[in-house]
């Protein structure tokens, strides 16, 4: 086999096992509130969840909630004819305030403990 299709067969395997690594959306949601406790995922005022230190599924988790999250605040700015900006402003204040002590929350582009 030459360096070119080794290269290749390695790619599309790499490729193909991408999508394995996914968490779906009911998965994410049942690990977000263990992924919070333990200081891997955090709200950010944007309205999405944000990684706080790597490890785990953190990043797979803040992948498919803000998947989520992005189209149903397209969704909501669609229904009211807002700008979805205003939606996500909206949400990440309130996902700010809900967040109970001893989470991570995101205050002028740093994750601190509330």
């Amino acid at each position: 086999m030459t360096l070119f299709k080794y290269a290749t067969a390695v790619l599309m395997a790499l490729m193909l096992a991408l999508p394995a690594a996914a968490l779906s959306l009911d998965e994410a949601k049942s690990r977000l509130e263990s992924a919070k406790s333990e200081g891997q995922v955090g709200e950010m005022p944007t309205g999405y969840l944000g990684v706080v230190s790597e490890g785990g599924e953190a990043e797979a988790i803040v992948e498919a909630i803000n998947e989520a999250r992005r189209a149903e605040y397209a969704r909501i700015a669609d229904k009211h004819d807002i700008p979805v900006t205003q939606v996500e402003a909206v949400a990440g204040k309130k996902a700010l305030e809900k967040t109970p002590s001893g989470q991570f929350i995101q205050v002028d582009g740093r994750w601190v403990r509330k």
